[in-house]
């Protein structure tokens, strides 16, 4: 048996790969194994799901969508994905209040390793999560619940707690978005008043010239568009990718035409595959008022960047709570590179920009490729003490462990 992530730069080592069809199934695989993961649907570019044990997918799992309208709340079962849920959401009124690039991936995944989507007031999704339910290393299940001591560090837990088979997350009334792309920003500092500018924006760049060839600007329907010419730019008179050649068919409507939210926070459509998985992912979150400080930083070392680059995309992430969230206690910019699928040609370029960023404490992404050091990342979280202390409560014999889990989280 050979399974790899989605983008193949990840051969899982796993002795065996299962799809239990009850939580029953999975309640018992979990109490027998020696050692076990779970994958979802294979978006992270790192050994995050990685395991010589048993590895589990759970998209076999009865699917449920429970909508509480009175607590306005919704229950979903692990390994459904974000756009088999957001579509009812939306037909009962309701909303998540933000959503990723990608609506293909599954809601325990992304909020087990800090994904996130963009806007200054919009958190990382794992901060909609109000309860979770898991499978514990006995093979009984666990509810944990906004306001127990432990919560905060069980949402953003990188499945060291546990196999989660249901979470409960906030939604708010439903609401209507419009997407514009406009090209041409040349002026790095006015990055911070472009990233305040809508409910959700990002900005695009191939660092080969000035500035950032296109700002993806996602606004609530009844917010006021910006002026033309608004700091330079002009808008997109056709749909665009952010990714050169690729077709945008793939991406969400463009063009100031109001949807609902779920068709339009996300930049790619869930009917369409949105590439061929032909990549690198990299991403570091650094502090809200460092954005432009850092972007020079990377200017600097544009030369190594470019020759392996697909495109960068820049992100604000409002802060959280969820002690191993790359968002923890701080308002953040999400610095992302999508790379060419060679990993010896990339990872010196990784390891370059770790080090250009590395006077504003970037904090990288769990689920994407990154070289920092053990001893680098564990200063950049305050609570990641108190997490180590779940996981010998939670998982004394290590049946969740993995390698990457043991060099970042080493036993004592």
């Amino acid at each position: 048996m050979v399974t790899t992530n989605w983008a193949g730069n990840i051969v899982f080592g796993a002795r065996a790969l299962h799809r239990p069809r009850s939580v029953e199934q999975l309640q018992e695989l979990v109490a027998r194994s020696n050692h076990v993961r779970a994958l979802g649907t294979g978006h992270s570019f790192s050994r995050i799901a990685d395991t010589t044990g048993d590895q589990v997918v759970l998209a076999d799992l009865p699917s449920s969508v429970r909508i509480d309208a009175d607590a306005r709340t919704v229950t979903v079962s692990a390994g459904m994905r974000y756009g088999e849920v957001t579509g009812r959401l939306h037909e009962a009124g309701f909303a998540l209040p933000n959503l990723g690039s990608l609506p293909h991936i599954s809601i325990a995944g992304a909020c087990s390793t800090g994904t996130h989507g963009s806007g200054d007031g919009n958190r990382a999704l794992a901060s909609a999560v109000s309860a979770i339910e898991l499978v514990g290393a006995d093979g009984g299940l666990r509810t944990l619940r906004r306001g127990d001591a432990d919560f905060p560090g069980a949402v953003v837990a990188l499945g060291a707690l546990g196999i989660v088979t249901s979470l409960t997350l906030d939604v708010v009334p439903t609401f209507e978005v419009r997407q514009r792309v406009l090209e041409g920003l040349p002026d790095l500092d006015a990055v911070d008043e472009v990233l305040a500018s809508g409910y959700s924006v990002s900005l695009f760049t191939y660092w080969r010239g000035e500035g950032f060839e296109q700002v993806w600007l996602k606004q609530r329907a009844d917010e006021e568009p910006p002026a033309a010419g608004w700091l330079g730019t002009t808008e997109a008179s056709d749909p665009v990718h952010m990714v050169r050649g690729m077709d945008p068919v793939h991406c969400t409507q463009q063009g100031g035409e109001p949807g609902p939210w779920h068709q339009r926070l996300p930049h790619f459509r869930l009917e369409f595959t949105p590439s061929s998985g032909d990549e690198l992912q990299s991403e570091y979150l650094v502090p809200r008022t460092a954005v432009s400080d850092a972007l020079r930083a990377l200017d600097r070392i544009r030369e190594q960047i470019a020759p392996v680059l697909q495109c960068a995309e820049v992100r604000s992430v409002a802060a959280d709570d969820l002690w191993l969230s790359p968002a923890y206690d701080r308002h953040s910019v999400a610095l992302h590179f999508t790379w060419l699928p060679d990993t010896d040609a990339v990872l010196p370029v990784v390891t370059a920009v770790e080090a250009a960023l590395e006077p504003f404490a970037p904090r990288p992404h769990w689920g994407k490729v990154f070289t920092t050091d053990p001893a680098a990342v564990r200063p950049l979280y305050d609570r990641l003490p108190d997490f180590e202390r779940l996981m010998g409560e939670y998982d004394p014999s290590g049946k969740f462990r993995n390698e990457m889990l043991d060099r970042y989280f080493p036993r004592p």
